[in-house]
């Protein structure tokens, strides 16, 4: 499969499934991933992602949920944006002073 391939939300809840349900047969939860993945025609890196983030929704693992990555997404979007239009304001001002200042001078 091409790097640009998507798979829909089911195939991963259902890879992630399949590897958390096999993981006691195999030494290590990387080598039913590994396993999984060849099955399923995605690489093992790919799939190691969908379980870790399967287990930090649970609760299984520490870090950030997926509704908390989108918040945080937002949040950083919205900065940026008033960054932005801070600047547009701040280029304003200087412009419209220096005007005034122009109009006076002569």
């Amino acid at each position: 499969m091409n790097k640009s391939t998507r798979y829909s939300p089911e195939v991963r809840e259902r890879a992630v499934g399949m590897v958390l349900e096999h993981q006691a047969g195999y030494d290590s939860q990387w080598a039913a991933i590994v396993s999984v993945a060849s099955k399923l025609g995605c690489t093992a890196e790919t799939l190691r992602k969908w379980v870790r983030r399967a287990e930090g929704e649970a609760g299984v693992r520490p870090g950030p949920k997926s509704e908390e990555d989108e918040r945080l997404k937002a949040l950083e979007r919205e900065n940026r944006e008033l960054r932005r239009a801070n600047e547009i304001l701040r280029k304003a001002a200087a412009f419209f002073a220096q005007a005034e200042l122009d109009r006076r001078g002569t």
